[in-house]
């Protein structure tokens, strides 16, 4: 979510309740900066992410659990040795890095059947160095393509094959879509 401003930086000097201010605090200053502009920008492309990509706008709420009737799990939370993360890695105060697996062949609606949205991997590093994170397998596709990582202003067309290790920057995420395979 979006308040008028957020976009390109908009700060109200650390005041949580400026709705009630009328000064500077709650003013919108349109005067933006370079850095703003930057943020516009990248604001931008996660909206058009968001048009492009059908799953990341699902209303369905993601469980987790494996659908017998259609053979799908909707997400998969994965560790940063690309596999699907265990009980006991929840509790292990030093994971910082980890990812989603959100399964584009998964149920997108009430009828129980597959999806066939693109399929996307999130990659989230919450620690201050860089973490080399294994790609995992995924069916329907051999291939990885690089669409945002939030450590760089611009992703060259980078595609990785499945088990190819990615460093994640410290503290920032990425987002993967899954290259069909071609029958």
């Amino acid at each position: 979510m979006l308040l008028a401003g957020d976009e390109f930086g908009r700060t109200q000097g650390g005041n949580n309740n400026a709705y009630c201010q009328d000064s500077d605090i709650s003013w919108v200053n349109w005067d933006i900066q370079d850095k703003g502009k930057s943020l516009i920008a990248f604001v931008q492309k996660l909206t058009k992410l968001r048009h492009d990509f059908a799953i990341l706008r699902r209303n369905r709420f993601l469980t987790g659990e494996h659908n017998e009737e259609i053979g799908v799990k909707d997400v998969t939370w994965i560790n940063a040795s690309g596999a699907e993360m265990k009980n006991d890695q929840w509790r292990d105060e030093g994971m910082r890095c980890f990812g989603m697996l959100i399964d584009g062949r998964a149920q997108a609606t009430g009828i129980k059947k597959r999806g066939d949205d693109a399929t996307m991997l999130l990659a989230f590093n919450g620690a201050g160095d860089g973490v080399n994170f294994t790609l995992p397998d995924c069916p329907g596709g051999a291939a990885w393509t690089l669409v945002i990582d939030t450590n760089q202003a611009e992703v060259a067309a980078a595609e990785f094959k499945t088990g190819d290790v990615y460093t994640v920057t410290g503290r920032s995420i990425l987002v993967f879509s899954l290259k069909q395979e071609t029958a």
